[in-house]
């Protein structure tokens, strides 16, 4: 068994189911996101384990016992709320001690960890300023060493970067994924952002409608998602609609292409724009890879890449270059080619 396991998880508000038959184990020290559009369930997922919310149906076990109607302050586990939900009036010291102070630990045991806790997220020295002197990375800081200074058995995380800018956001994700190695302290977090699922964790569980539509490692949801909710959600793909030719070969842009097509029904290639390469028409390539041609309608540059959309029969594929690379001229007429390896075909959806 597993450290941490949810056991058919459901939760129902009224007539909207929005946690629906979760299950997912949880190794010890292992850190799993919960990745997700809004609405998918992951947050209230979060809340039943930390036991804010009570699941309707389903159990959840930590270490082998179970503690799915433990009340959430006999759970051992921290939390960092969105908000960080810090306490204005009180010093950032009185702020990470409130846990300890509630548990009645005694005060220079108190003080001892506190100043632990704040040297682990780098923020000794400030012990007595209050939340409204600090900016938003330090008061993300300090509600992290608050959940931290328990000694929680689980460390839950939500949607706790989100209100941090891009910069900080990006330090913030370095640091806390540190200390998480450092302790090897089992971590739940909740995100809609796919670079920190991807940075931050050992799985990835995608949520899709109040369930798990993929878990896996960071390399296995990206490369070979299962789904195409999970190819259209993580990271960006261009999605083709193909056809079959007589011999049920896959077409594409009026080429036949080496790649495998679904036995029935209608279908899309979806593969993602960083993989393509744009070549001369005249170019050859290998047979085994994917071509098809087109002509370039616009080059805009990003700053760390170049976004090149080109048009073909009857679709538009979103290629993107480094920055440098020559850049083909609008209204030019070129091949674009990728690995059949990086094609993934999936059914079509219907309105």
């Amino acid at each position: 068994m597993s450290y941490l396991e949810l056991s058919g998880l459901q939760k129902r508000y009224r007539d909207t189911v929005a946690v629906d038959d979760v299950s997912l184990s949880v190794e010890k020290g292992e850190a799993v996101a919960l990745l997700g559009p809004s609405g998918c369930g992951k947050t209230t997922t979060l809340r039943m384990l930390a036991g804010l919310v009570d699941p309707d149906r389903g159990a959840i076990r930590l270490d082998g016992a179970e503690v799915t109607r433990l009340p959430a302050h006999k759970r051992n586990m921290g939390y960092v709320f969105q908000s960080y939900a810090l306490f204005p009036h009180l010093s950032v010291a009185r702020n990470v001690g409130f846990g300890l102070e509630e548990r009645g630990v005694a005060r220079a045991e108190i003080a001892r960890r506190v100043a632990e806790a704040l040297a682990m997220v780098r923020l000794s020295g400030l012990d007595q300023r209050r939340p409204r002197e600090l900016s938003g990375g330090q008061q993300q800081r300090v509600a992290l060493a608050r959940s931290l200074v328990i000694r929680p058995s689980v460390l839950l995380l939500d949607e706790s970067l989100s209100n941090l800018d891009a910069k900080l956001r990006d330090t913030m994700r370095h640091e806390i994924r540190s200390i998480q190695r450092s302790l090897g302290i089992t971590t739940l977090f909740v995100t809609h952002d796919q670079v920190e699922a991807l940075t931050m964790c050992d799985r990835i569980a995608v949520m899709h409608r109040g369930g798990i539509a993929q878990i896996g490692s960071p390399e296995d949801i990206y490369e070979r998602p299962a789904t195409r909710f999970v190819a259209e959600f993580v990271g960006r793909a261009n999605a083709l609609p193909a056809t079959r030719d007589a011999e049920g070969r896959v077409v594409l842009w009026g080429e036949r292409l080496p790649v495998a097509a679904p036995a029935s029904g209608e279908f899309d290639l979806f593969v993602r724009p960083q993989r393509i390469r744009i070549l001369p028409i005249s170019e050859p390539v290998a047979e085994s890879m994917m071509r098809v041609t087109g002509k370039v309608l616009r080059s805009v540059f990003v700053g760390d890449h170049v976004e090149v959309l080109v048009e073909g029969a009857d679709s538009q594929i979103q290629v993107e270059l480094q920055s440098g690379t020559a850049l083909p001229q609008e209204g030019a007429e070129v091949a674009l080619v990728w690995h059949a390896r990086d094609t993934l075909p999936f059914p079509r959806e219907t309105a």
